[in-house]
């Protein structure tokens, strides 16, 4: 009995993709905290990628390498606005995987690689969604806007998304309603290796409290809700009830593009006695 060629060609696939997982899976870590497990992978030697939303907030860590050996981690740096999070472990001999950055179209085929206990898993995926960047609801700057249409297992946020070509696109997290999304290869990279040199992400700080309200005209602004007496916002003269209405020449559409922008240095106060600040 002659062997049907479209049988053949799943049996390919399938074996092309048994390989793929096979070839990446030694990268690739499972990561226990205080009532969690996840994963990560290896970015550097000695240094474990992970999604910090899996990550306990305190208790000891552990990383399972594949194969089973199961060494101590401690924490580097954690980035929640981009649940990127860096974790440590003394062993050098870890191969680290090569993050790319080059684009994937929609309905390309994906994998998402985690581990459970040393072993790998995996799931096949369609990528449903690829823009260009986006902030986060933590107001963290991702490169690229992914998604991929599978159902996620819990200990397998933190993993690796494959292309079909075998390079790694990102790292696998849930989103809002457990979208699983894809943190870009290059927002890793950039986050990564500032949470190695200073422990976190430098971010810019007002000492205000604020929040978005309607103006006239149509317009919004950012209501100062309360003041850091000790802060920025109330050095430069800032108090409550103040309404911020641009920052550096541009509306406020939504806070978090606004004054939380590390990069500014000026802004448009209309206070609610009508005393315009800059």
């Amino acid at each position: 009995m002659t062997e049907s060629p479209q049988f053949a060609q799943i049996q390919d696939l399938s074996a092309a993709l048994a390989g793929l997982v096979a070839s990446t899976a030694p990268s690739v870590t499972a990561v226990q905290s205080h009532r969690s497990r996840s994963s990560g992978f290896v970015w550097r030697p000695g240094l474990i990628v992970t999604a910090d939303e899996a990550l306990s907030e305190e208790g000891e860590y552990a990383v399972t390498l594949s194969g089973g050996d199961t060494v101590p981690a401690q924490i580097v740096g954690r980035d929640p606005s981009t649940d990127v999070a860096l974790l440590r472990v003394d062993r050098s001999d870890l191969r680290p995987v090569s993050l790319e950055a080059a684009p994937v179209p929609v309905g390309a085929l994906a994998v998402a690689i985690g581990a459970e206990a040393g072993t790998p898993t995996a799931a096949l995926s369609v990528l449903s969604r690829s823009e260009g960047p986006w902030r986060s609801l933590r107001g963290g700057e991702i490169d690229a806007r992914i998604e991929l249409d599978l159902r996620l297992r819990r200990s397998a946020e933190g993993g690796l998304a494959i292309d079909p070509a075998g390079r790694a696109i990102g790292m696998t997290v849930f989103g809002p309603r457990r979208r699983v999304l894809v943190i870009p290869s290059a927002t890793i990279a950039r986050v990564a290796a500032k949470l190695e040199s200073h422990g976190r992400i430098p971010r810019g700080y007002l000492g205000l409290g604020l929040r978005l309200v309607a103006i006239e005209g149509g317009r919004s602004g950012a209501m100062v809700m309360n003041v850091d007496p000790r802060g920025p916002g109330a050095t430069a003269g800032i108090y409550q009830g103040d309404i911020v209405v641009d920052w550096n020449g541009e509306p406020i559409r939504h806070v978090q593009s606004s004054c939380t922008a590390s990069q500014s240095r000026s802004g448009c106060v209309v206070p609610a006695r009508q005393r315009r600040f800059r």
